[in-house]
This record gives C-alpha cells, structure tokens and sequence, in this order.
C-alpha cells in the first residue's frame, strides 16, 4: 500500500509541474502576430486545361458565366 501512495503523491507532482508549465507559457509568452500572404497563380485559379505542364491532369473547378437565375 505504501508504493501506491508513493506511485499516486509522484503522479500528483507530475501533473503539477505540467499544469505549472502551461500557466508560465500563458503567463510569460505573448505571441507575436503576423500578417501571411500566398500568391496564387491566375492560370491555378481560372482552370488552365494544358496537360503539358506538371499537375495538368488535376480536376477543373466548376465555374459558369451567365445567367443563373433560371432553374
């Protein structure tokens, strides 16, 4: 019975000292923002059909002009 005690005061302490950890991270570290752009190339976006270049074979986006109102 007394290595249980033992095995459950050491669990104790361990989880402690991880809860100890994450206040001092929320506490002491402020994160720094910053803005992340991506470039997207036009011909990705507009559905290139050439099948020459690597990634040709990928699917094309479903994009229609017009009128939509009828149904």
């Amino acid at each position: 019975m007394p290595s249980l005690i033992r095995f459950l005061i050491i669990l104790i302490f361990l989880g402690g000292l991880v809860f100890a950890g994450m206040f001092a991270l929320v506490a002491f570290v402020e994160p720094t923002p910053k803005e992340v752009s991506q470039r997207i190339p036009s011909r990705d976006l507009l559905g290139d059909t050439d099948t020459a270049r690597p990634g040709g074979n990928l699917p094309q986006p479903n994009v229609t002009s017009g009128d939509n109102d009828t149904q």
